[in-house]
């Protein structure tokens, strides 16, 4: 071969190998491109596994929320029902209070038997009676219920699994045993209604038996007939309002209370010599009203029956302010009253016109602006007053004024419910005398506080 033509082969061997050099560079590129490619791949796969165990599904989250709204709701039933027991200590000092010293022993005994016997009653066969109607309407009945005597069916057991009866409409996030506790401290506080009306006039043995016969029958039929959907709850195609428990509860109560005086007529000289029969301890006559002032906004506040939102926490809000309002005003009034019929500072008639005030706002507490409940609250102390003075007028002998208070302002209080719903009536009465305005999230503006916190409203 010629130098030159050596000289050619040499120069396309070497453009040969860097070429291939060339190749071999851009498939090491591609390689090293697609392995970079799997690792992210690799580490998405893996931050997708570990989002998949952080993160809960749509389903998963709507049960975990029902759960966070269950125990919210459980813990303010047991918190609110645990102030409704609190409730007991008030009346027997109260009634202690105001009898004479000698029966205060009495007096404090009948109050232990009335939560005692009246529990027993109501796990026999109160809670079914008012409670126990057909599962497949929701628990109602139209008339009376027929089951879960003795707690049966509350707690079930298959294949291992051991599960809880939820209470009726609530979607399962509260167990019976919770409704039952809650209702329970109702029932009793309404039976202990009686003790103060025959406070030194009735024995022991008899007060239990009544104490068992109406947390047993009496209280759980009115039960059936209203808040559980009877046939009173749709009646004339309006219904029955209390939200509460004014009509349900106290006027039940005292409406007991003034059966029971009557059949027992007067303490010998109660009227010929009124002197004798004064309050012996007017301490424990105040400290048991502010004990039930207390107790009242487990009353009133809890029936709201949950707390797991704005709306609930707003209307038992709302409910509380309304308490407080008619309670306050309600003993102003007695007060006053009382003042310019005797000249005298009457601290007895001050407490009971507080409990006249709280009676009166029970019933219509959900759904009143804050004007109405004071309004409400000042005609119940009128109510009571009147109702006081009949009581001596027709020499009836109620040593704490327990149906003035409970009958009378219980009756008042079922009407005010309706005429000062702020729904149904006068619902353009605001400003001043309730909530001028609520801007909502349109960003619009509501003088109701209707809405979603309504659903709890009792019809």
């Amino acid at each position: 071969l010629s130098s030159s033509s050596a000289d050619v082969s040499r120069e396309e061997v070497q453009l040969l190998r860097e070429r291939i050099a060339a190749m071999r560079s851009q498939v090491d590129a591609q390689e090293k491109r697609v392995a970079s490619q799997q690792a992210a791949i690799a580490r998405s796969k893996k931050t997708e596994r570990q989002l998949q165990a952080v993160y809960l599904t749509e389903a998963e989250w709507a049960a975990q929320q029902m759960d966070y709204d269950g125990a919210l709701d459980s813990m303010w039933l047991l918190l609110c029902g645990a102030l409704v027991m609190l409730m007991h200590a008030g009346f027997a000092m109260l009634e202690a209070g105001c009898c004479r010293s000698k029966n205060a022993q009495n007096v404090l005994m009948k109050n232990l038997v009335n939560v005692t016997v009246g529990t027993m009653g109501w796990f026999f066969f109160g809670w079914g009676i008012a409670f126990g109607g057909d599962a497949a309407t929701g628990g109602k009945a139209l008339w009376i219920g027929s089951g879960q005597f003795l707690s049966d069916g509350f707690i079930t057991h298959s294949d291992g699994v051991v599960s809880a009866l939820g209470a009726p409409g609530s979607g399962q996030i509260r167990s019976r045993q919770l409704d039952w506790f809650f209702q329970w401290a109702f029932c009793t506080a309404g039976a202990t209604i009686v003790s103060g009306g025959v406070a030194e006039r009735v024995r022991s043995p008899t007060y239990a038996a009544y104490a068992f016969v109406m947390a047993a029958f009496i209280y759980p039929v009115i039960v059936a007939w209203t808040w559980q959907g009877g046939w009173l709850s749709g009646i004339f195609g309006v219904g029955f309002m209390d939200f509460a428990g004014s009509g349900i509860v106290h006027l039940a109560g005292g409406i007991s209370a003034l059966a029971g005086t009557m059949v027992l007529g007067p303490r010998k000289g109660r009227f010929e010599h009124p002197e004798l029969f004064e309050a012996h301890s007017l301490p424990l006559a105040v400290l048991g009203t502010f004990i039930l002032w207390f107790g009242w906004y487990g009353f009133n506040p809890g029936s709201v029956l949950g707390m797991h939102d704005a709306a609930t926490g707003m209307l038992a809000a709302q409910v509380a302010m309304n308490t407080t309002l008619s309670a306050a005003i309600g003993g102003m009034t007695v007060f006053v009253l009382r003042y310019f019929l005797t000249h005298k500072y009457d601290v007895g008639g001050l407490c009971n016109g507080i409990l006249a005030g709280l009676v009166s706002i029970t019933a219509g507490c959900g759904n009143m602006q804050s004007g109405y409940a004071l309004l409400t609250g000042l005609i119940g102390g009128f109510v009571y007053q009147a109702g006081s003075m009949l009581l001596v007028k027709f020499k009836i002998d109620d040593p704490v004024d327990a149906s003035p208070v409970h009958m009378g302002c219980g009756t008042w209080a079922c009407i005010a419910a309706a005429w000062f719903d702020w729904g149904a009536t006068y619902g353009n009465y605001h400003g001043w005398n309730g909530w001028s305005c609520m801007t909502l999230p349109d960003g619009s503006c509501d003088t109701h506080l209707r809405g979603h916190a309504m659903e709890a409203e009792l019809r």
